[in-house]
């Protein structure tokens, strides 16, 4: 069975790459955890972010952005000695801000059908063949960072957000020759 290259051989690695990277998601609250941890994840491996996503779901509410919006100073602070997370002081800050746009983004409509507005509420599937192919932002990553920060999130940079929508299945960036690509081709 060929697999993406980029998972390697390290059993959590490989078990995300064939049960969720690309799946398309459309819950919202799915959506919120994945562009957190996305977030988290900006200049550091996925693999850091996997290895630590069941704390993050311990220390964050488990992404209930509700909560995660109406944290205090003392829960803060109580992140950043939390050793079993990411301790970057503006990501930590990124998340309740971040919490606190979706929220109200979601007072306007659906957080989800706003995401995957970009993508015009379609899968994207991509025809790669190599990894070198595999772009790290394309133009629909640059209009949705922008769009955020528009709507005052942060740390959602257009990698970040080509890195959502591979992980959440905007986009099908499986390689041809990976058996996950023709399985998440029939996705519509």
């Amino acid at each position: 069975m060929q697999r993406c290259g980029w998972c390697g051989v390290d059993s959590l690695y490989v078990a995300y790459h064939d049960q969720e990277w690309g799946v398309p998601v459309y819950d919202a609250q799915k959506l919120f955890e994945f562009l957190l941890l996305e977030t988290m994840q900006a200049g550091l491996s996925w693999i850091t972010v996997l290895r630590k996503r069941e704390n993050f779901r311990q220390a964050f509410d488990n992404f209930n952005p509700e909560k995660i919006a109406g944290y205090t100073d003392a829960k803060l602070a109580e992140l950043l000695n939390n050793a079993g997370i990411i301790r970057h002081r503006l990501k930590i800050q990124a998340a309740v801000s971040n919490a606190k746009a979706f929220l109200n983004l979601q007072e306007h409509g659906n957080f989800s059908d706003y995401m995957w507005q970009f993508t015009e509420g379609q899968v994207i599937h991509n025809h790669w063949q190599n990894m070198s192919e595999v772009p790290a932002r394309t133009l629909i990553s640059d209009a949705m960072a922008k769009n955020l920060k528009q709507r005052g999130f942060s740390f959602v940079g257009s990698t970040v957000c080509y890195a959502h929508m591979q992980a959440t299945g905007m986009v099908n960036d499986h390689l041809l020759s990976c058996f996950r690509h023709g399985e998440l081709s029939k996705v519509i």
